[in-house]
C-alpha cells in the first residue's frame, strides 16, 4: 500500500512538473547567433579597402536587428552606460585622485612649517613652507594637509588648521592643529 501511494505521488509530481514547465525562448538560439555573427564578420571583411588603410563606414543596422536582438524588437544598447562588471568603488577612488589638489595637500601637516604671517587691511595670510623649502601663501579657508585640512584662523604668530580623520571605527574625527612661527634663537 505504501508503494502505491509513493508511486501515485511521484506520478503526480512528474505530471505537474511536466505541464508547468514550458521552454520559452526569449532570444536567438545558438545556430541563429552563429549565423548572424558570420554575416557581420563577412560584412566587415568585405568593407575593408585594399592595402589596409582606413575603414569603410558600415550602414547602420535597423533597430532591433543584430546579435542582441530579441524576436519582439527589444535589444540592449550599452552606449553611454558603465560596465556592470567594473567596480564602482575603484571608479570613485580614481575620481577622487583625479581631482586637482594643491601643492600643500600633498604633505602631512607635520612636514609643513609656518614661516611667518603677513598682515593686510582685510585678512591675514600665512607663509607656509614645504619640506623642499618652497613657500606658499595661504588664507583662511584654504585647503592644507593630506587629511582634508583647512585653515581656520590666522593670528599674529600661529595658524589653526582643522583636519578630518577617519578613526578605527570608521567615524570621521575632527582635529585642530596649531602651527606656530618658529622663532630663531640666533642673534
Amino acid at each position: 500500500m505504501r508503494t502505491v501511494r509513493l508511486g501515485g505521488v511521484l506520478l503526480a509530481v512528474v505530471l505537474l512538473v511536466g505541464t508547468g514547465c514550458q521552454n520559452e525562448r526569449t532570444g536567438p538560439d545558438a545556430a541563429s547567433y552563429e549565423k548572424q555573427r558570420a554575416e557581420i564578420i563577412a560584412r566587415r571583411q568585405a568593407g575593408k579597402p585594399a592595402g589596409g588603410q582606413g575603414q569603410a563606414e558600415a550602414a547602420p543596422a535597423p533597430p532591433g536587428a543584430g546579435i542582441g536582438a530579441v524576436a519582439d524588437g527589444r535589444a540592449y544598447d550599452a552606449k553611454n552606460k558603465r560596465d556592470p562588471f567594473r567596480s564602482f568603488v575603484l571608479d570613485r577612488l580614481k575620481e577622487l585622485e583625479a581631482q586637482a589638489k594643491g601643492p600643500l595637500e600633498q604633505f602631512d601637516l607635520s612636514q609643513l612649517t609656518l614661516q611667518g604671517v603677513v598682515w593686510q587691511a582685510a585678512r591675514a595670510r600665512g607663509l607656509v613652507a614645504d619640506p623642499s623649502g618652497q613657500v606658499y601663501i595661504v588664507r583662511e579657508g584654504d585647503p592644507i594637509g593630506t587629511n582634508q585640512g583647512s585653515v581656520v584662523r590666522i593670528d599674529d604668530n600661529l595658524m589653526l588648521v582643522r583636519e578630518t580623520y577617519i578613526d578605527t571605527m570608521g567615524e570621521p574625527t575632527t582635529k585642530e592643529t596649531e602651527m606656530r612661527v618658529r622663532r630663531n634663537q640666533e642673534g
